[in-house]
């Protein structure tokens, strides 16, 4: 079972790796009086950041539409896929991701 997030000792809007299986990131997102944990990024893709990656998973997921903070697409394209978002080099294969 995953380790239970305390929403009160989490900062607004600031990222920390998730402790939930499967997701790499989790916040705690603040807007409009409203507060919502939200867990993103799917840690079965490797780190592909590439300038080609980055401009097909902005392209995919309308990451220039300004989507709410409350929701995970916002904090995807903010956190890991905006240049220099991701402190993870894509490593000696590279590649995209190419599932099983």
């Amino acid at each position: 079972m995953a380790k239970r997030i305390d929403k009160s000792k989490m900062k607004c809007n600031s990222p920390k790796p998730s402790p939930k299986a499967g997701k790499k990131r989790v916040v705690k997102a603040c807007s409009g009086g409203q507060e919502k944990i939200i867990h993103y990024g799917a840690s079965a893709y490797p780190h592909n950041y590439s300038a080609s990656a980055r401009k097909n998973f902005r392209a995919r997921h309308s990451c220039d539409e300004n989507p709410s903070k409350l929701s995970a697409r916002y904090w995807a394209c903010k956190d890991l896929w905006t240049k220099g978002g991701s402190k993870k080099s894509s490593g000696s294969k590279g590649g995209t991701y190419r599932g099983k």
